[in-house]
């Protein structure tokens, strides 16, 4: 691929990396492509950071059509920067633009756009324990005409923004509350894709937990409002009775790659691991025999979030003792060992700059 870069004249002064917080700085650059249905993906480039001037009638405006994705860069002990399995999230990103009639983007040469990006960008990633580079993919339709159709123009870009924890708790404790009047997604929606509406569409439930003190809300299906199925951010796991389970990726819940990752680590060393309809009824019974030893969500921007109570239909049941479990620091110390460089990666996940 033949990616023209356009340095910036004003560089940005770095941030207090004590002070990063999540998606709230953002880097000197990002990287552009367009697409029309005549040729295909063109003009690739890196250009310094800027507004984006699009039509009034622009597809995404009107109709939705916008998927994204989210992964980090780290800065290893020896300072060298690496990426955490970059090929899957354009994977997703393809599966996702299928799902919306959006273009798919050439695997190998999105990937040599991320890397390169990201090593103009290195600078931007930061030292301190805890810290990345998160990298925002996005793809978005832009006919300049109102209709609802597949769309013929495209515009993708990545930006960046230098992050600490995404929760304020950190690696402490979450509260979850679990949702059973508004549906995340049902069978046959976008429920696997990560496209906006998803997440538009969860603000109302997530809001209403907000103001009950809880950081998420816990989706039931969108069916029978009877099986778990992820948390607002992530997806989640459980450990009952010595069981690991996580909810089946049946077509309404994102197939995270953090959640992979945690499956195959969890199989390699011998863990019991079921992927399978975990019913409301199920947990609620685990929750009052004491069954439930732990639990947590999985996802990029937070990795491992231990939750140490669940809510439902007003009932509070602590988990395990609001402590963080075996386990999940086991996954934690796990992953992000990986990922910052500091434990040997074993499954061939990381890609260095």
């Amino acid at each position: 691929m033949n990616i023209t870069i356009t340095k910036t004249t004003t560089p940005k002064q770095k941030p207090d990396e004590s002070a990063l917080g999540f998606g709230k700085i953002f880097t000197d650059h990002m990287f552009m492509m367009d697409y029309s249905k005549e040729t295909g993906w063109t003009n690739a480039r890196i250009v310094p950071f800027e507004n984006l001037s699009i039509h009034p009638a622009s597809t995404v405006l009107h109709y939705g059509s916008e998927i994204f994705e989210g992964l980090k860069a780290y800065r290893r002990v020896d300072s060298k920067v690496q990426l955490f399995r970059p090929i899957e999230n354009i994977r997703r990103m393809n599966r996702s633009a299928e799902r919306l009639c959006l273009p798919e983007l050439p695997e190998e040469e999105t990937l040599e756009a991320l890397l390169k990006f990201v090593e103009v960008e290195q600078d931007w990633t930061p030292y301190s324990e805890g810290t990345s580079l998160y990298l925002r993919p996005f793809l978005f339709g832009n006919d300049e005409s109102l209709g609802v159709h597949a769309v013929s123009n495209a515009t993708f870009i990545i930006i960046a923004s230098p992050v600490g924890s995404y929760y304020a708790e950190g690696i402490n404790p979450v509260k979850i509350m679990i949702e059973d009047e508004d549906v995340r997604a049902v069978r046959g929606g976008t429920g696997y894709a990560k496209c906006g509406g998803n997440y538009a569409a969860s603000n109302r439930a997530g809001e209403r937990a907000a103001q009950q003190g809880y950081s998420q809300v816990l989706w039931l299906d969108g069916v029978e409002r009877k099986y778990i199925e992820e948390v607002g951010a992530m997806n989640v796991m459980f450990k009952i009775d010595g069981e690991i389970v996580t909810p089946m990726l049946s077509g309404s819940i994102l197939p995270g790659i953090t959640r992979m990752s945690c499956l195959e680590v969890l199989r390699k060393e011998g863990y019991k691991v079921s992927e399978r309809l975990l019913s409301i009824d199920e947990l609620e019974e685990a929750m009052e025999k004491g069954t439930l030893e732990e639990a947590w969500g999985c996802g990029t921007a937070a990795v491992i979030s231990p939750i140490g109570e669940l809510c439902y239909k007003g009932k509070k049941y602590a988990v395990n003792n609001g402590e963080i479990g075996e386990t999940t620091q086991h996954l934690y110390d796990t992953l992000t060992g990986i990922q910052w460089g500091k434990i040997a990666d074993e499954f061939g996940w990381i890609v260095e700059l």
